[in-house]
């Protein structure tokens, strides 16, 4: 541990606040009449104390209920109300001990602190972490909700400092919570909680009554929320990956930084999410709230101290008000990310789950998660992950076959491209022109490879979101895979190397394998096929690095992420493989390729407007060179 030492600085800084505390403990002693004031305001607290009792309601477990009965003697009463006002005549008149009560429907397990009126732990019943500790999203002080507001006699207060009397009510097969911060029995500031059977979604109003003369709403009347996100995962640095604030305006769903700290100011937000990866935490307002100030910060920079919580999320809103009073209807999820819940809501909730942007996201939601959810619903996990590798493989052979034409096309044309290239080499122009004409004519552009691979490249895409945000795959088993939405371990290390891990998993292992040997493949078939030029042993080289590099990076990189995701880059190399050989050797013939390049030569061709457009700019870019070479002759 560093050794922390006092300069001279410090010390002087210290002295001077000390010397300051001191001046004001003398000016701010108070006179005989506050002493009088507090000797009264000392007994009622007394008297109050004795008024606490336990209620107990059907169907519902209180750990306790407070009675906050106020002094009968209305001397006392009159004198505290006249010397520090309605709302702090109610802390008076309360103790001053925190009590709670909880609230279990079948999903959720609610405590609600009676210091503040809000939730002080949530538990998910049906669900545990990596260490099968249940899961919180709310627990310790972890989460702080306050309202905040300015009263008639100038004075601010804070709802997290205040104690709300707690009734809990049943209301058909609903469980109704009322948390009010009283001034008298007509005039208070109530929270209420609608906690319904089978169901994560909590109704939430915030409203006033009788208020208008105690609450100064000239001035805005501030809702401020912040949340540490606990981790659940495995991996916390994987887990944190995946958390992040995200919030919706105006139809469109917008998210704060991924890894570092991030801020915004955001206008008309109708919903803001907590999302801890797998679990959420969503603040849905009925009407859209003007402005809003949200903030993420970063709480993981060392995985070996920092391992209890991955970020903390903040948001800070002015509450609409009804004339003089406050009249928010809000409601809260705490549950699973999960897409098939989130779905079941309005407000566009499912949004807040990260399918991927564009095209990506479509495909995931459209395609791979109803085949997934299909198929897992009648085979194991882990074979649903297969299958489905399976399909979409099948289902893009044509596109591997279409690129693997391509390469035998250009490899049979390589001895004609190679004699051209020899016979322009002192003018490249030229020799791009007829290079481009022969391969026009043989229908064999390096185009026609590359347009296969960007066809891909939405699925590759849309596959990397998909399995890291796959609920349904969470502790679920496979193999040696303990956990198909977190690494698998075969293996524990002494030490913990950078980038890589404390552990090894296998799936990466078996996915950089046969990576290599389908690059080894691929990249033997491209070299073949590409013509000699300048610059060319560069490139192959470079090639060559890259069938040992890519390997080396997926099993780096893939060692903590989720086994899933590794099993189906495994399976999908190997199909791939598979696919390769299969065209390579039974379907493809380099001489029927070669008999038909020739047939393709000799009929006449007509250039598409974008060829003769290219040959026009190159023809143009040529002269323009021999114009400078002449210039520069003179």
């Amino acid at each position: 541990m560093e050794e922390k030492k006092l300069d001279v600085k410090s010390i002087i800084g210290f002295v001077l606040i000390f010397g300051i505390l001191l001046f004001m403990m003398w000016q701010n002693q108070p006179s005989p009449e506050e002493l009088k004031a507090q000797e009264v305001e000392k007994q009622a607290q007394i008297e109050a104390q004795k008024k606490v009792n336990a209620t107990a309601l059907s169907e519902t477990k209180v750990t306790s209920a407070v009675d906050f009965s106020k002094p009968k003697d209305s001397t006392q009463v009159a004198a505290l109300q006249s010397k520090i006002g309605d709302f702090a005549y109610s802390l008076a008149t309360t103790t001053a001990t925190d009590s709670e009560v909880l609230v279990e429907s079948d999903l959720l397990a609610l405590k609600f602190n009676t210091k503040g009126g809000h939730l002080s732990e949530v538990k998910l019943k049906n669900f545990v972490n990596f260490d099968s500790i249940p899961i919180y999203l709310v627990k310790d002080g972890n989460s702080v909700f306050n309202i905040n507001f300015q009263t008639t006699d100038n004075r601010t207060l804070n709802t997290k400092d205040l104690y709300f009397q707690p009734t809990v009510t049943k209301s058909g097969e609903n469980t109704v919570v009322s948390m009010k911060l009283k001034t008298a029995e007509d005039k208070f500031l109530e929270y209420n909680y609608v906690v319904k059977p089978n169901d994560y979604m909590v109704d939430f109003t915030i409203k006033s009554q009788g208020l208008e003369s105690a609450i100064n709403t000239s001035n805005p009347i501030n809702l401020d929320w912040t949340q540490k996100t606990i981790r659940h995962d495995q991996s916390i640095s994987y887990e944190n990956r995946y958390t992040r604030l995200t919030y919706q305006t105006d139809g469109d769903v917008d998210k704060l930084s991924q890894m570092g700290d991030d801020d915004e100011v955001e206008e008309d937000v109708s919903w803001l999410s907590y999302r801890q990866h797998f679990f959420s935490t969503i603040l849905v307002s009925d009407k859209a709230f003007k402005e809003v100030s949200i903030t993420s910060k970063n709480l993981v920079e060392d995985e070996a101290i920092d391992s209890v919580f991955t970020k903390q999320f903040s948001t800070k809103t002015a509450l609409a008000l009804n004339g003089a009073s406050i009249n928010n209807n809000l409601k809260l999820y705490y549950g699973p990310t999960d897409s098939e819940i989130l779905k079941n809501y309005d407000d566009n909730l499912v949004e807040s789950i990260p399918f991927g942007w564009g095209i990506f996201g479509w495909i995931n939601k459209f395609l791979f998660i109803p085949l997934f959810n299909g198929l897992s619903s009648f085979l194991p996990y882990g074979i649903a992950i297969i299958v489905m590798t399976v399909l979409i493989k099948l289902a893009m052979s044509f596109v591997q076959y279409k690129q693997y034409l391509s390469q035998m096309k250009l490899k049979v044309l390589k001895p004609e491209l190679d004699a051209i290239r020899e016979k322009y080499k002192d003018n490249k122009m030229k020799a791009q022109q007829e290079t481009m004409a022969l391969q026009n004519k043989a229908g064999a552009s390096p185009l026609a490879g590359c347009l296969p691979a960007f066809i891909q490249m939405p699925v590759f895409y849309a596959l990397f979101m998909f399995f890291p945000t796959a609920f349904a795959l969470r502790q679920k088993k496979f193999l040696w895979a303990e956990d198909l939405s977190s690494y698998d371990v075969v293996a524990e290390l002494p030490f913990n190397i950078p980038l890589y891990g404390d552990h090894v998993s296998l799936f990466p292992i078996l996915a950089a394998i046969a990576i290599f040997f389908y690059m080894k493949l691929t990249t033997g078939q491209n070299q073949m096929s590409a013509p000699q030029q300048e610059g060319m042993p560069d490139m192959a080289k470079m090639m060559k690095y890259m069938i040992y590099f890519a390997p080396i990076m997926m099993l780096i990189f893939f060692n903590q992420y989720a086994s899933g995701l590794s099993l189906y880059y495994f399976i999908s190399n190997l199909i791939s493989i598979g696919i390769l050989l299969v065209i390579k050797n039974f379907i493809l013939d380099e001489d029927k390729i070669h008999a038909n390049i020739q047939v393709q030569k000799a009929k006449p061709k007509k250039e598409s407007k974008f060829q003769k457009k290219m040959k026009e700019m190159m023809e143009q870019a040529e002269k323009q060179k021999q114009m400078q070479q002449k210039n520069k002759g003179k």
